[in-house]
């Protein structure tokens, strides 16, 4: 894996990573919920009554805000370097993945460390860390 110095943009990422944040706090100050996504999904698998509007519109958010960017902008070349099933495979273990550890990365990963929540932290390391093992074992050790 190489860094292409000349589309690295630190201050593009700087200003997402700061939308991200203001958009969880703001989404915790207005509605007192964790902005996590696994957790606004499941939610909509059991629902409440008056819960289900709000889940739709953040995610319906999710999937319109990039096609908004890719209007309005050049789209952002994606590549996968996978087929079809392992990333069916890879989304099911992430799936079981956040249920073991009672969140994604962004409940943990950006909400919870935000908190300062030890759960969070300890989560927000072991995912990280199963991640670098992944890529190690897929990229280095299988082949």
């Amino acid at each position: 894996m190489a860094i292409d110095w000349a589309a690295f943009t630190p201050w593009h990422a700087l200003a997402g990573g700061a939308l991200i944040g203001l958009a969880a706090g703001m989404f915790a100050l207005f509605n007192g919920r964790i902005a996590g996504i696994s957790g606004i999904m499941g939610g909509l698998f059991r629902p409440a009554r008056g819960e289900i509007g709000w889940r739709l519109a953040f995610l319906l958010g999710l999937v319109v805000a990039p096609l908004v960017f890719t209007f309005f902008g050049a789209a952002t070349p994606v590549q996968v370097d996978m087929g079809f099933v392992g990333v069916a495979v890879a989304g099911v273990l992430v799936g079981i993945g956040t249920r073991y550890g009672s969140g994604c990365t962004s409940g943990h990963g950006v909400c919870g460390v935000s908190r300062l929540s030890p759960r969070s932290m300890v989560a927000t390391l072991a995912f990280t860390a199963a991640g670098f093992v992944t890529v190690f074992v897929l990229r280095h050790l299988w082949g």
